[in-house]
């Protein structure tokens, strides 16, 4: 039976052969190894805190190897980042013991003979000098930064160029931290203080949100798929982000609302309760997989306005043209606002994030023609990069004199937001990081 650290690295292995999401395969990992909840909170840290900090640990490891790391065998390179990891971050693993697993790992998965003695090596040779590792460098403050926190430099830069001095480091922080989870309350079933007391009796630990109304964070959930409460669909799991930018939308009971890019469905369903479960919701996707979990989802919740399409937001359908209320279109973004939950996309080649603004503003191009006259268009994404957010909006009004910015107001930190668009900064709100930018479409408002 597989250990945490071996499905943490058939993981880590897996995201560097295959392209793999972390989440999605070590949950596949931990189910495979049949590891119980004290294990696979383990395998889930090993893998995510390699993740969070895989310059780091790849500056030291370098530090004793003779060989360059890129040139190792991907499951080699990984054991010695898992290894590392324990020894730096997890005070209660032993250094010794972290060596002897990760020698234990490689001579089960790896074919070299001589693997075991190089991991065996470089780790004994770093757990002597665990006290007395080399300094950063300091005279480059983005490239300290950048090594300190595992941030690509380009990132930094790019979040440097966008923030007050104080506030980089700390939103480099927040990215390795450790996500809490957030719920929200299905008021169309239930009350806060009814579906606290289900989690409670159940062992779970439950803080209101200090600011969202009918938002709960939880701590020791277990799997919260499992907990009562989940499973009579009275909560559902959604960041505080993804729900203000409906409530930026503010949809009424009645609405006609297109959500053009909904997967997995959190949206649509806070829109749902936004409305009372009372109106119409078109929720669609271009996969018919994530058409099927928004429809297992609003079957869990009770939610009956909530019809799922698979459609692509970028073909025009002339039937709906004028038809909405409002329009919900948060699109494919590079994700660098969820950096903390997904913390390889950290890594992604911005090469390979230069044609995203084009996508995003194709959907937007498109799906502002299903608004009707008086409606409204609500743009968000979940990164923080200018080019997909201010830039986006800016090309998007250029040339759609027919939409003009409108101002909207949502709770807590951000009250009132006159401009029309905001980004959600995580170090600042607590949340995901989120851009949202609210139009409203010339003509007779309903």
């Amino acid at each position: 039976m597989a250990s945490a650290r071996e499905a943490a690295l058939l993981t880590l292995t897996a995201m560097d052969r295959q392209k793999a999401w972390s989440n999605g395969h070590l949950q596949k990992a931990i189910r495979d190894a049949g590891l119980d909840r004290r294990d696979a909170a383990l395998a889930t840290r090993l893998c995510f805190g390699v993740l969070q900090n895989r310059l780091l640990l790849d500056f030291y490891l370098q530090q004793c190897a003779s060989m360059k790391l890129e040139k190792m065998e991907s499951k080699v390179r990984n054991g010695l980042r898992i290894g590392l990891y324990q020894m730096l971050f997890l005070d209660k693993i032993p250094a010794s013991a972290a060596v002897s697993e990760a020698v234990e790992l490689t001579k089960k998965h790896c074919k070299n003979p001589r693997a075991a003695g190089l991991v065996n090596g470089i780790l004994r040779a770093l757990a002597r000098r665990l006290n007395d590792l080399p300094a950063l460098d300091r005279t480059d403050r983005t490239s300290y930064l950048s090594l300190l926190y595992s941030h690509p430099r380009w990132l930094v830069e790019s979040f440097a160029s966008r923030l007050p001095e104080d506030e980089l480091e700390p939103l480099l922080q927040w990215d390795n931290g450790e996500p809490p989870v957030t719920v929200q309350v299905n008021t169309t079933r239930t009350t806060l203080e009814e579906t606290t007391a289900s989690l409670e009796a159940e062992g779970v630990a439950v803080q209101p949100h200090p600011w969202l109304p009918g938002c709960l964070i939880l701590s020791a959930t277990g799997d919260l798929a499992e907990r009562t409460a989940y499973k009579e669909g009275l909560i559902y799991a959604q960041d505080p982000a993804a729900r203000l930018a409906v409530l930026a939308m503010d949809p009424k009971p009645g609405d006609k609302v297109l959500d053009a890019c909904a997967a997995p469905g959190g949206k649509s369903f806070a829109a749902a309760l936004a409305m009372e479960d009372a109106g119409e919701i078109i929720s669609c996707d271009i996969h018919t997989h994530k058409k099927a979990l928004i429809e297992a989802g609003a079957r869990r919740l009770g939610l009956e306005t909530i019809t799922a399409r698979v459609i692509d937001g970028k073909t025009f359908r002339p039937q709906w043209e004028g038809y909405f209320d409002a329009v919900l279109a948060d699109v494919p973004c590079s994700g660098l606002g969820v950096i903390r939950k997904k913390p390889e996309i950290r890594y992604k080649d911005p090469k390979d994030l230069a044609g995203l603004p084009k996508v995003q503003l194709d959907i937007l191009n498109n799906v502002c023609r299903y608004v009707r006259p008086g409606g409204t268009l609500l743009y968000a994404t979940c990164t923080l990069l200018e080019a997909e957010n201010e830039r986006v909006a800016d090309a998007f009004l250029s040339t759609h004199p027919d939409f003009q910015t409108e101002g909207f107001t949502l709770p807590g930190p951000l009250g009132a937001v006159e401009s029309g668009r905001c980004t959600l900064w995580p170090q600042r709100l607590g949340t995901d990081g989120f851009f949202l930018a609210k139009f409203r479409r010339g003509g007779e408002v309903k």
